[in-house]
C-alpha cells in the first residue's frame, strides 16, 4: 500500500505500509515516523479489492443500468448485475470486514496520536485526514446497508469486538457529519504530498451528505465553499481522466495507485474491457469482462456529446463496447496506474444544480447556471426554461447530465436511489442476457450472514428486510 507524495515540489517518491496484522501496540505506535505510517494505512485500506480497487465497483455502478457484467461464470460478482446476491456472498462479507479494519485503523490513530511527541499543528492534520476517510468509509456502508454499527474507538477486534447493534442510519449520518464537520475546520486547502485529504475534500463530501439525507440549504451552503477553494472544470473533458494528467484541477480526492510495483496498481482498464480482448492491453493481458458500459448507456449520448468518446467506445473490429476512462495500460497484469477519482468539481456543480432546484425552481434561475457549466463543456446547448419548464423537468434533465458526466465512476447506483428512481429505472432496464427481478428492499444489499452469525442477536443484529 502507498501513497504519492511529492518533496520539494518536484521528485516523486511512494511509501510502503505495514499489513494491519504486522502493527501491534508491542512494536509500533512510538513516535512520529510510527504514528504517520499509521495515518498512511488508514489511505491504503481504501486501495483494497474490497473497497474501491474493485468491489465497490460492482456495489455502486455494476449494479445500475450504466453496466453490465460479460462473465456470468464468476457469479458471485455477476450476481450484484441481476439483483440476485446471496446473503452468504463473500464479497460483501470482504467488504463488510475490510470497512471495519479501516475504521479500526482511523480509530488507532485518534486513540494513540495525542501521547506522541510531534507538532500540535500537524496532529490536528493527521486526525482529521482520518476522520475524512472514517466518514467516507461510513457513508458508503450507510448507503450499501443503511443500520449499521457505529465504531468511534479503537477495539481489540475490528471483527468481533465493536458493537452488537445495527445504529438506526440518522445515527450514522450523525457520526460522518461530526467527522466532516471537523475535518473541513482543520484541513489546509492544498497538502504538500499529493492524494491526502484537504479541506476540499471535506466539504465536497460534507455537501454529498447533506444532498443526501434531502438537507438542500446545508448542501448548498457547504458546496459554496468549495467553490472558493481554486478548483475548476479542464476545458476538454479527456483531460480529466488522462493518466498522465491524475490529481489535477478538476480532481479533489482520489484513490492512488502505482504502476507495477509490488501489485499496488488498479484494475480499472482490463475490468472495464470485454472478455478476451488483448489488443487494447498491449496484450500483456486480456480484458475482464467485469462492468462493461452497456448499449443503454451509449444510446443516452446525443452524437454531438464530446464525453461520448472517452465514454463509451467499440472495440475495433469487436463491436463489444469499453471505457476509456481508465487510460494507463501496465506490462504487468493487474498492475496500472489508474487512479481512482472519488470527488471532483464536476459533482460539486451538479450537487448545486439539484440542491438549488430542489430548495425552489426558478427559472434560468442560478441552478441553470450551474448545470450549464457542465453541460457547455460536453458541447451541449444551454438548457433554460423553455425546454426546462417545472421542477421535475429540472430533476430529470439533472439526472440524465449526472449519467452522462460521472458514468462508470461510482455514482449512477446511489443517485438513482437518492432521486428514488432505482426500481423503476432497473425494471425498464432492457437487460437481454437474463430478466431482471428488482424490489424495493434491493436498494440496500443484505448485511453479510457471517456476522449476523457472529453477533447471534436477531433482536439488535437482524437482516435487512426481503433477503
Amino acid at each position: 500500500m502507498l501513497l504519492f507524495i511529492l518533496i520539494n515540489g518536484c521528485s516523486e517518491e511512494f511509501i510502503d505500509l505495514a499489513p494491519l496484522s504486522e502493527v501491534t501496540a508491542g512494536n509500533f505506535y512510538k513516535n512520529e515516523s510510527d504514528m504517520e505510517q499509521a495515518v498512511i494505512a488508514a489511505y491504503g485500506a481504501l486501495q483494497s479489492s474490497n473497497m474501491y480497487k474493485e468491489n465497490f465497483l460492482y456495489f455502486m455502478e455494476g449494479r445500475s443500468d450504466n453496466t453490465y457484467f460479460e462473465d456470468i461464470t464468476q457469479t458471485e460478482k455477476s450476481d450484484f448485475d441481476f439483483f440476485r446476491e446471496a446473503t452468504t456472498n463473500s464479497l460483501l462479507d470482504d467488504t463488510w470486514k475490510t470497512c471495519y479494519i479501516t475504521i479500526q485503523r482511523c480509530n488507532i490513530v485518534l486513540n494513540r496520536i495525542d501521547a506522541i511527541e510531534m507538532s500540535e499543528d500537524l496532529k490536528g492534520i493527521r486526525k482529521a485526514e482520518v476522520k475524512f476517510i472514517r466518514a467516507l468509509t461510513y457513508f458508503n456502508m450507510v448507503r450499501m446497508w443503511g443500520a449499521i454499527p457505529v465504531v468511534l474507538k479503537e477495539v481489540d477486534d475490528p471483527f468481533s469486538s465493536y458493537a452488537d447493534v445495527r445504529q438506526p442510519v440518522s445515527d450514522v449520518y450523525a457520526a460522518i457529519i461530526n467527522d466532516l464537520k471537523d475535518a473541513s475546520t482543520i484541513l489546509p486547502n492544498k497538502q504538500i504530498q499529493i492524494g491526502r485529504v484537504t479541506k476540499g475534500a471535506a466539504l465536497t463530501l460534507l455537501g454529498k451528505v447533506y444532498l443526501t439525507q434531502q438537507e438542500w440549504n446545508l448542501a448548498t451552503t457547504t458546496l459554496k465553499q468549495v467553490e472558493s477553494l481554486g478548483y475548476q472544470l479542464l476545458s476538454n473533458y479527456a483531460d480529466v481522466f488522462d493518466a498522465d494528467n491524475q490529481n489535477n484541477r478538476e480532481s479533489i480526492f482520489e484513490i492512488q495507485f502505482k504502476a507495477d510495483v509490488n501489485g499496488e496498481g488498479s484494475v480499472y482498464r482490463r475490468m472495464h474491457i470485454p472478455l478476451g480482448v488483448t489488443s487494447l492491453l498491449n496484450n500483456v493481458s486480456a480484458g475482464a469482462g467485469f462492468n462493461l458500459p452497456s448499449q443503454d448507456l451509449l444510446n443516452a449520448y446525443s452524437n454531438n456529446d464530446l464525453r461520448k468518446d472517452v465514454t463509451v467506445l467499440e472495440v475495433p473490429n469487436d463491436g463489444r463496447l469499453y471505457t476509456n476512462k481508465y487510460t494507463a495500460i501496465s506490462t504487468i497484469p493487474n498492475d496500472e496506474g489508474n487512479n481512482f477519482m472519488v470527488l471532483r468539481y464536476a459533482d460539486v456543480l451538479l450537487m448545486q444544480a439539484e440542491a438549488l432546484n430542489e430548495i425552489g425552481y426558478v427559472a434560468d434561475g442560478e441552478a441553470f447556471n450551474y448545470l450549464n457549466l457542465v453541460s457547455q463543456r460536453a458541447g451541449l446547448s444551454n438548457y433554460d426554461s423553455n425546454t426546462l419548464k417545472t421542477q421535475e423537468e429540472f430533476r430529470e434533465a439533472l439526472l440524465l447530465e449526472r449519467r452522462l458526466e460521472l458514468a462508470l465512476e461510482n455514482h449512477r447506483w446511489f443517485d438513482l436511489i437518492r432521486s428514488n428512481k432505482a426500481v423503476e429505472v432497473m425494471t425498464n432496464y432492457n437487460e437481454t442476457r437474463a430478466p431482471l427481478i428488482i424490489s424495493s428492499h434491493h436498494v440496500l444489499y443484505p448485511i453479510p450472514q457471517a456476522q449476523i452469525n457472529l453477533i447471534n442477536n436477531s433482536q439488535t443484529f437482524g437482516q435487512n428486510p426481503g433477503y
